[in-house]
């Protein structure tokens, strides 16, 4: 079984690890034993735990799951010269991961907390050596995408990165509008899972344009609704996330 060395033991790396759990041996490394522990305890299984100060790299096949501001200060605490870096960093270059960390080789990747039940889509690109198992260890916990250059994944964390946060946002207020014109709260949630269920399962094969025409009859609720949603400019505010979400990764 290989093993997968993780630096950083956050909600990510977390949800990256409960994907690969099952075909992977997995070994952590952080700054705090009391947090690896906790870390071991939510994903269930006995990991090997390390403290980074003086952690050694050398020929090992790395998750690189720190805060993008920290990549300096990690890489002033390890050493040895890694296999492969792969780093679920937003907005942090390949070009700076090298300089900082000096790997062998470098894949920058973009999971989204769906991981953590095999269901995360996950834009990759950097050495296009390990492109093919970037692809398979990725895969493990979902759906990969190969991109062409840093760019588009730095686009691609607004959309596939951040999405579940949009997502969430609208289940709430879908949600919220059906209690307040009078569904149980528990109805209403219960409702809301199974909408995006089914919806989950069709925008796999229909454009949405023609999902949203194959709903929207004349005159009718749907239509109504729809109204509702474009008078309160909820198209351009997705838009607008996309952007400010692709500007933010580039200040990171």
């Amino acid at each position: 079984m290989k093993t997968i060395t993780f630096i950083g033991n956050g909600n990510m790396a977390l949800s990256i690890a409960k994907g690969l759990k099952e075909n992977y041996k997995i070994e952590v490394v952080g700054r705090s034993l009391e947090k690896l522990e906790k870390f071991e305890e939510s994903l269930g299984i006995k990991i090997d735990k390390y403290i980074l100060e003086d952690f050694d790299l050398s020929d090992k096949t790395i998750l690189l799951c720190v805060k993008p501001a920290n990549v300096e200060e990690v890489s002033s605490k390890i050493k040895g010269r890694a296999r492969v870096i792969y780093s679920v960093l937003a907005g942090t270059s390949v070009s700076k991961l090298r300089q900082n960390l000096n790997p062998h080789a470098v894949v920058r990747t973009m999971p989204n907390l769906a991981a953590s039940v095999n269901k995360s889509m996950t834009t990759l690109t950097g050495d296009i050596e390990f492109k093919a198992e970037a692809q398979e260890l990725l895969g493990a916990i979902g759906v990969t995408r190969w991109l062409a250059n840093e760019k588009e994944i730095d686009i691609a964390t607004g959309l596939a990165g951040s999405g579940p946060a949009y997502l969430a946002l609208i289940a709430e207020a879908l949600t919220d509008g059906a209690v307040k014109q009078g569904l149980k709260r528990d109805d209403a949630m219960a409702i809301m899972r199974g909408l995006f269920s089914g919806f989950g399962e069709l925008i796999q094969e229909i454009h949405p344009a023609l999902l949203k025409d194959g709903v929207m009859s004349p005159g009718g609720t749907t239509a109504a609704g729809y109204g509702a949603l474009e008078d309160g400019n909820v198209r351009s505010a997705c838009m607008d996330a996309i952007e400010k979400a692709y500007k933010r990764a580039l200040e990171l």
